[in-house]
C-alpha cells in the first residue's frame, strides 16, 4: 500500500513539473558553427584539487591539459586558487594558464588571501583586449563573487559576467542524513533533518539577494552581455530565473543530452550556466564529460551580430 502511494506521488510530481523537463534534457542540439565565432568556456575547477579531494596527484596537471587542449577564446573559472609561494610552484596556476592559453588577457579577483601568498577567487581570461573591470557588490561579504569584464570584439565592447553564488555548505554528516532519509531511516527527534533543511533554506535566501544584485547590474549594462557561472542552484530556482530575465540559456538553445553539471555528493543537477542576450547566437553547447572537479566544464561557440535593440 505504501509503495503504491509513493508511486502515485512520484507520477503526480512528474506530471506537475513536466514543463521544466527541457531545462534538464535536450534532444536536438546544434553543431558548433566555428565560422566567425569565438569559443566560450566556464569551469569551476575546485581549487585545482588543492586539498587532494580526488586522491590523484595528477588532477591539477590533467586540468591544465584539458584547458590547453580546448583552448577557449574566453575562459571563466570559479573557485580559482593561486600561490605566490615558491615552495608551492605547482600551484602558480595563473602563470601556467597564461602560458598555455591563447587568451592571455585576464581579470582576476581574490575573495580571500592568506599568508600574503595564497589566494582564492575567480578569474576571466580573454583572447580579446580588456578595457574595463568591475565587481558586482553583494550585501553579505564572503567567498562568493560576481565580476564583469569589458572586452573589445570587432570594434565593439562586450560585457562578460563571471559569478560564483553561495553554496549550501553541507558537511559530511549532512550527506549521511540524506542517505538515511533515502532509506526511510529518520533520527528520533528530526534534529539533524531540520538542521540540514535550515542550511538549504539559508543558501536559497543568500543566493536570492546575490541574484537581485546581479540582475540590477545586467540591466544597467551599456553593452552586449554574456553571463556565466556556478549558481549552486537549479534552472527553476529564483536565483537563475532572476539573473536570466530575457537572456537566453546556451544549453536550451544549442545543447543536447542531460544538462547536469554537478557531480559531487549532492544529487546531480544542472547548476552551471552560460546566458546571453540577442546580440549573440550560440551553437555547439557542450557539457564536457571529464571528471577533474566536482563540476563538469561547459562551453559553447558564440557568433556576434550586434543587435542595437537587444533587450537585456
Amino acid at each position: 500500500m505504501v509503495k503504491n502511494k509513493r508511486f502515485i506521488l512520484s507520477v503526480l510530481i512528474l506530471l506537475a513539473g513536466y514543463q521544466s523537463i527541457p531545462n534538464y534534457i535536450q534532444l536536438k542540439g546544434t553543431k558548433a558553427d566555428k565560422t566567425d565565432s569565438f569559443k566560450f568556456m566556464s569551469f569551476n575547477v575546485r581549487l585545482f584539487d588543492l586539498y587532494m579531494w580526488t586522491k590523484e596527484k595528477t588532477t591539477r596537471s590533467q586540468i591544465f591539459d584539458f584547458i590547453e587542449k580546448e583552448d577557449p577564446d574566453i575562459l571563466c573559472i570559479q573557485e580559482f586558487y593561486h600561490s605566490d609561494n615558491d615552495e608551492k610552484y605547482e600551484f602558480k596556476t595563473l602563470d601556467s594558464l597564461i602560458e598555455i592559453l591563447s587568451a592571455k588577457n585576464y581579470h582576476l579577483h581574490y575573495t580571500t588571501s592568506l599568508r600574503e601568498s595564497d589566494h582564492w577567487g575567480i578569474v576571466t581570461f580573454s583572447k580579446y583586449p580588456i578595457v574595463n573591470k568591475g565587481v558586482v557588490s553583494f550585501a553579505e561579504k564572503g567567498d562568493n563573487v560576481c565580476i564583469y569584464t569589458d572586452i573589445v570584439k570587432d570594434g565593439d565592447t562586450i560585457r562578460l559576467y563571471n559569478a560564483h553564488l553561495a553554496s549550501i555548505r553541507l558537511e559530511k554528516h549532512d550527506y549521511k542524513v540524506m542517505q538515511e532519509i533515502n532509506k526511510n531511516d529518520y533520527s528520533k527527534d528530526l534534529k539533524e533533518e531540520f538542521n540540514m533543511l535550515w542550511k538549504i533554506k539559508s543558501g536559497f535566501q543568500i543566493r536570492a539577494l546575490q541574484a537581485d544584485s546581479i540582475r540590477k547590474s545586467i540591466q544597467e549594462s551599456p553593452y552586449p552581455t554574456i553571463f556565466c557561472g556556478d549558481f549552486n542552484d537549479t534552472p527553476a530556482s529564483y536565483a537563475l530565473q532572476t539573473v536570466k530575465g530575457n537572456l537566453k540559456d546556451a544549453f536550451l538553445e544549442s545543447g543536447k543530452g542531460l544538462g547536469r553539471t554537478y557531480i559531487g555528493d549532492f544529487p546531480s543537477f544542472r547548476i552551471d550556466y552560460i546566458l546571453y542576450d540577442d546580440n549573440f547566437t550560440a551553437s555547439g553547447y557542450k557539457t564536457h564529460g571529464v571528471k577533474l572537479s566536482d563540476h563538469h566544464p561547459i562551453s559553447t561557440y558564440f557568433k556576434y551580430h550586434p543587435n542595437k535593440n537587444a533587450n537585456q
